[in-house]
């Protein structure tokens, strides 16, 4: 019986070694940063401007002055590229994304989760045409409704990184509230949607964005909250260059969203519909 009860210590210490070494060998392989993606092969034009409008809240005029200055220019499409951090079942895993937008319109995610840096699961979301699709490995969600009104925010959201479609858009209006907050209000099927930003009192950048927005299919509206935590200069635009998303119920991002390549003004009602980089 001793024999036995040794063998079985001796065992449950071979089992928390090999548990450790497994762990130990997971975490290496998710601290390696996976190569970039191909760079998207178009220019930037920023060729048309229109005037910073003189009806602005306080703090979104000077949100404008300090991104652009008196000219805003017109974007119609923005592709935004580099890595991230995605939490995926618990564990955050190094990745690399690439989103195409038809500005105001229609997005196309493109995200490869990472592990040792070679890709480990890939994901394509698109909401086009007012309709969401969601496509993993393990299954497709697609057009249901609190999902749509999830991705039609998720498209606004996403436009802090091309903010001059918050002045060109003639769905899109702000509405003041005080020195440092507004309300942006954004179209939705046939109704209106709105976000709450909160602008940096020094510099006047806009910090956050904050809606309700549907987690998934079956629950409820969530507090949702987008985040641009660094800026860079990007074709002579201040522009978000590190971006994370938090659901409130989780307390901390989910997604952070460095970007390392801008490109405007591109065509790209092709790439937009397609799969892969």
């Amino acid at each position: 019986m001793k024999r036995i009860g040794k063998m079985i210590a001796l065992l449950a210490l071979v089992l928390i070694a090999l548990v450790l070494v497994i762990a130990l060998v997971g975490w290496i392989g998710l601290q390696v940063t996976p190569d970039p993606l191909p760079t998207y092969p178009a220019d930037t034009t920023l060729d048309q401007t229109v005037p910073l409008p003189d009806d602005l809240p306080a703090p979104v005029a000077r949100f404008y002055r300090a991104v652009a200055g008196e000219s805003i220019p017109v974007i119609e499409s923005a592709v935004l590229t580099g890595p991230a951090k995605m939490r995926f079942g618990g564990i955050t895993f190094p990745a690399r994304y690439r989103f195409i937008h038809e500005a105001g319109q229609n997005y196309r995610h493109y995200i490869e989760l990472t592990l040792f840096g070679q890709t480990l699961m890939k994901v394509n979301e698109f909401y086009l045409d007012g309709n969401s699709r969601l496509e993993l490995p393990f299954g497709t969600v697609e057009n249901e409704p609190k999902v749509n009104q999830a991705a039609n925010l998720g498209l606004w959201g996403e436009s802090m990184a091309l903010p001059s479609i918050f002045l060109t858009d003639p769905r899109v209006r702000w509405e003041a509230i005080d020195d440092t907050t507004a309300r942006l209000v954004v179209p939705f099927e046939d109704g209106e949607d709105s976000f709450t930003v909160h602008f940096d009192p020094d510099t006047g950048l806009l910090t956050t964005m904050e809606a309700m927005r549907y987690k998934d299919k079956d629950g409820e509206k969530i507090r949702w909250i987008c985040e641009a935590s660094e800026w860079g200069s990007f074709h002579g635009l201040t522009l978000p260059r590190v971006m994370s998303v938090t659901w409130e119920d989780e307390g901390t991002p989910w997604a952070v969203f460095t970007v390392d390549d801008f490109v405007f003004n591109a065509d790209v009602s092709e790439a937009i519909r397609r799969h892969g980089p």
